[in-house]
């Protein structure tokens, strides 16, 4: 009898259908489309301008679409902000975990240089694109109120390390906080803008890493030195 009941539920069992695998569904995630398709147009409009840069290509090598793009971004202008915006975003960022209020004055100063240094020269795609929007005239970066409001901390912490060095008897009185940060950005920025030309004119193609590190510390004694009572 046991034999038949089994015998029964064996047949029973194996008249049922088998049960179909789910297969796991594709889930739609914008914010990492949207980040993949900033990261190939950064390279894109650095590299090859707002004029010269093609959506086509953006879109073939983010594996999406012309459509989907102008979906998330509006236009290609309106990609091309973004890609500023995103741009600035990142270096206020990093920055503001640079904790200068925690150190001495000087100190603080020579953190802060040197940082610009190192972030200009290891992230050249932003530089191209401050010289092009320079091309531009800065009409795109003024549509952007975001950045706008993203440089103000930054004017605001070289403001108070300089006040902090002023107050503590190191840092001469007089100085603006914005011509200080110009005078970063300037020294800092020229080594990336004008490496090729510079370094055709002067045989210096491929400075090597001993005379980065010399340009590194010249510049950052060049601001010390530009503050110092």
């Amino acid at each position: 009898m046991n034999k038949l009941v089994h015998s029964a539920e064996t047949t029973k069992n194996a008249a049922k259908p088998a049960a179909k695998k789910t297969l796991p569904t594709r889930t739609n995630d914008p914010a990492r489309t949207m980040a993949g398709i900033l990261e190939v147009a950064t390279a894109e409009f650095a590299n090859k301008g707002l004029s010269g840069a093609r959506i086509d290509e953006i879109a073939a090598a983010t594996r999406t679409s012309k459509r989907m793009i102008y979906y998330y971004f509006g236009s290609k202008e309106g990609l091309y902000v973004a890609v500023l915006e995103e741009a600035y975003r990142r270096m206020r960022t990093i920055e503001a975990e640079l904790h200068l209020q925690d150190l001495e004055p000087i100190a603080a100063l020579r953190r802060l240089v040197e940082f610009t240094f190192d972030h200009h020269r290891g992230n050249q795609d932003y530089i191209r694109l401050v010289m092009n929007e320079n091309m531009e005239r800065g009409a795109y970066l003024a549509q952007s109120k975001s950045i706008q409001q993203l440089n103000v901390p930054a004017i605001q912490a070289i403001r108070q390390l300089y006040d902090r060095g002023v107050a503590s008897g190191l840092f001469r009185p007089g100085l603006d906080a914005i011509d200080i940060h110009a005078s970063i950005s300037a020294l800092t920025f020229f080594n990336v803008s004008n490496q090729y030309t510079f370094g055709l004119i002067f045989k210096d193609e491929v400075p090597s890493s001993e005379a980065i590190s010399a340009r590194r510390n010249s510049i950052t004694e060049m601001i010390v030195r530009f503050v110092l009572a």
